[in-house]
């Protein structure tokens, strides 16, 4: 084995902070169980905020982001993994203060570590990532609820994103309708998502005091936050139900209690970072069998570690889309 690897080591100098992808000591890894030789990671927009140091991510440097992992186990002092497993790792502290997928090893507790279902490719499983397994839990989170395709369309906010876009192909396939709302206007990926009625972001948002608005969605995927939010809560229809994952917008919720009282609407919180082993493995098997993406590929960008400083920064500026695939090998 190797005594260096290839990672993306951002660095802190003077109060700035340097990327560059370069050789690092296997050394420098940190202490846990398991060694994974990492094949392919993906970016999300977590891992762009690491990447220019943002301290609500990652608080000591110098780091390798990455939240992201799928690969092969080289060793194990553990009892749960062994030599030549292939596994993937998503959440809990990876790429945030653990060094993570930007690497071409990762060191992680045996403990963060699912099994890659026999029905998912090593690129299938970083094209859905972090992203992938926060929409199959959305979507599980509206079908455990009761809601069904007879009930009336879903609407996905950050439509174009990883976990909106994701969670739009994963509901096309269980036979939802779907309605995506974006801020962004004729893309590519809101061609290929055929299907699916696209709403304007500004046009969908209401600003206005009211209580309760025009019943619109039997449910919705929200990957936004702040008015956006408010406003699919107030068009549920009646026992409507929201599946909240993010707040790229704002985590400010202005709303009155009365589309929870008079409408029966649900807002479900979904966390991708903590959640219980049983449930990951799950989601996962899901996503490699009946739920799986039919588009998933063909949606996903593939580059390796020295094109993806690029792409950090277009991710930061809300010019990307779909997924981002990095390959490590």
């Amino acid at each position: 084995m190797e005594n260096t690897f290839k990672a993306l080591l951002i660095r802190e100098e003077n109060g700035q902070f340097l990327k560059q992808v370069q050789q690092v000591p296997l050394s420098s890894l940190p202490d846990h169980d398991t060694l994974i030789r990492v094949t392919y990671s993906s970016l999300n927009y977590k891992d762009a905020l690491s990447a220019t140091g943002n301290k609500g991510v990652t608080r000591t440097f110098p780091h390798v982001p990455g939240i992201d992992a799928v690969g092969v186990v080289e060793e194990s002092s553990g009892k749960l993994w062994k030599k030549g497993d292939q596994v993937l790792v998503t959440g809990f502290d990876l790429g945030m203060n653990t060094w993570g997928g930007y690497g071409q090893y990762i060191r992680v507790p045996g403990e963060w570590i699912v099994a890659l279902p026999p029905n998912l490719q090593p690129q299938e499983a970083m094209a859905l990532g972090t992203a992938g397994f926060t929409a199959g839990l959305c979507v599980d989170k509206l079908v455990q609820a009761g809601i069904k395709p007879s009930d009336g369309p879903i609407a996905v906010s950050g439509a174009t994103g990883g976990v909106g876009s994701i969670s739009l192909q994963l509901l096309s396939k269980l036979g939802y309708q779907t309605v995506g709302i974006s801020g962004k206007k004729n893309t590519d990926l809101q061609q290929q998502l055929n299907g699916t009625e696209w709403l304007d972001r500004q046009e969908f948002t209401d600003e206005s005091k009211r209580a309760l608005l025009k019943p619109r969605f039997a449910g919705a995927i929200d990957t936004v936050g702040g008015s956006v939010l408010t406003t699919l809560v107030r068009s549920l229809q009646y026992n409507g139900v929201v599946a909240a994952c993010g707040m790229a917008q704002s985590g400010d919720l202005n709303l009155t209690v009365f589309p929870f009282i008079l409408n029966g609407v649900s807002l479900l919180g979904v966390d991708s970072v903590q959640a219980s082993m049983p449930v990951r493995q799950r989601v996962w098997n899901l996503l490699a069998n009946e739920w799986k993406p039919e588009q998933l590929v063909s949606f996903t960008k593939q580059l390796t570690l020295e094109e993806l400083l690029e792409q950090i920064g277009q991710m930061l500026a809300g010019q990307t889309e779909g997924r981002t695939l990095v390959k490590l090998w």
